[in-house]
């Protein structure tokens, strides 16, 4: 889903975007059903970054900003996941897949997403699943590098 897209979609919310760089390394924040977006980002990665944050919206609760507390750390690990979900997917991998796409830009470009954001969705997915995981027809495989196999 491209950026516009996730806006339409989730027209609910107040998504707004700011100059956020007064907060060193903040790209976006969801508060009481607000959103704020660093708006010196291109359109993809504010796609990425409202992906997060609509899986803080959907995942978390309270004050998390403070990341030395565990349970905050899995908060955001949650939202990140459900970020990762939302714009890529394991069916988003095999969708790229069978599109043709075989290098991590052909696959970022496919998804409407940063090469960087691709990289840890897949480093977040291996962590999840292990070196590989199944769905459907395709096995997904994480290490030692990304691939996808159709299964006859």
């Amino acid at each position: 889903m491209t950026y516009e897209e996730l806006k339409t979609k989730h027209k609910d919310l107040n998504i707004v975007e700011m100059d956020l760089s007064e907060v060193k390394g903040l790209k976006g924040l969801y508060f009481d059903g607000n959103i704020a977006l660093e708006r010196k980002m291109s359109q993809t990665e504010k796609s990425c970054v409202l992906a997060e944050e609509l899986g803080h919206y959907y995942t978390t609760s309270g004050n998390i900003l403070d990341q030395t507390d565990v349970s905050n750390r899995k908060q955001e690990y949650r939202a990140r996941l459900y970020g990762f979900n939302l714009k890529i997917g394991l069916m988003g991998l095999i969708r790229a897949f069978e599109h043709g796409c075989r290098s991590a830009s052909d696959i970022a470009e496919y998804l409407d997403v940063t090469e960087e954001y691709l990289k840890e969705a897949v480093d977040c997915y291996r962590s999840k699943y292990g070196v590989y995981t199944t769905v459907d027809n395709y096995v997904v495989y994480f290490t030692p590098t990304l691939g996808v196999l159709k299964i006859d």
